[in-house]
């Protein structure tokens, strides 16, 4: 008798431990029927892990900080939208070879026009990892004036100088005006979430402030920029939007978004009761 396992997906990155990832896609296989499971993996050893994924025959992953660039070292083929923005978000086992993609790009853009069109906006990304770069790429494709703020100036002015678009320092943000403001960086995520990426003088009336952690739904940041009457976005529009995109390149099949979501929702609504 042969033993026929479940699809093995998952989410390397380090820390893991707080992603929704594994709720929302296993809720999508269970909606489908599909057999697969997925996981989370914490990996500080990425080119070892990598060969442990080959090894094993996992069939897709998901890959988060700090592992979007580095990961493409150890990739078969790298398809043309991720080579460009140089950083891979998806890995796809097809017979053994790996390939990478990158959905965050589209799934960050479709989030942020529900509130505006950023072509002709001027647009302040903090941060300088692969979401960065994901998020300047398609800003720049959309049209947008885009500038880059980084801790590390050095690693600013890199993504900056690859994308041809201004690099800012930190000490002069608040002095700065942007029409949407967009944090790509961890901090205010769980359990620190009493931080903010930029000083609250930036956030003004009128200007969208999209903030890409969802763990928690209502980061600080975008509560200082609601009280400042600041439109704001949160992390679940594009979470959900470049989990779904993964999801349908790794089984073919087009993703049940509606209940992707609401798996998502109802965990973190959970956690919010919790720490009232």
């Amino acid at each position: 008798m042969t033993l026929v396992k479940p699809r093995l997906f998952g989410v390397i990155g380090n820390p893991v431990a707080h992603s929704l990832s594994p709720v929302m896609h296993n809720a999508a296989f269970r909606a489908l029927g599909i057999d697969a499971f997925f996981g989370a993996f914490a990996v500080a050893d990425l080119k070892t892990a990598m060969a442990g994924m080959r090894a094993l025959g996992i069939k897709g992953f998901s890959v988060t900080i700090p592992h979007k660039i580095e990961v493409m070292d150890y990739l078969d083929e790298v398809d043309e939208t991720a080579c460009r923005i140089g950083a891979v978000n998806t890995v796809v086992n097809r017979n053994g070879r790996l390939y990478g993609s990158n959905t965050d790009a589209p799934g960050a853009l479709n989030a942020l026009r529900e509130k505006i069109d950023p072509g002709g906006c001027r647009a302040l990304v903090v941060g300088a990892g692969g979401a960065a770069r994901a998020l300047v790429y398609g800003l720049v494709q959309a049209g947008a004036e885009v500038v880059v703020c980084n801790r590390s100036r050095e690693k600013g002015r890199r993504l900056a100088s690859d994308f041809g678009v201004e690099e800012v320092g930190r000490d002069s943000l608040d002095r700065f005006k942007c029409d949407i403001l967009i944090n790509t960086t961890p901090v205010g995520m769980f359990p620190s979430t009493g931080r903010m990426p930029v000083p609250e003088s930036l956030l003004r009336p009128g200007m969208v402030v999209m903030d890409i952690v969802y763990n928690p739904l209502r980061t600080c940041l975008l509560n200082v920029a609601a009280a400042r009457r600041a439109e704001t976005v949160d992390g679940l529009g594009m979470f959900i939007g470049q989990g779904a995109l993964q999801f349908e390149l790794w089984t073919g099949v087009r993703a049940p978004v509606a209940i992707m979501r609401r798996a998502v929702l109802e965990v973190l609504e959970n956690k919010e009761k919790e720490n009232a």
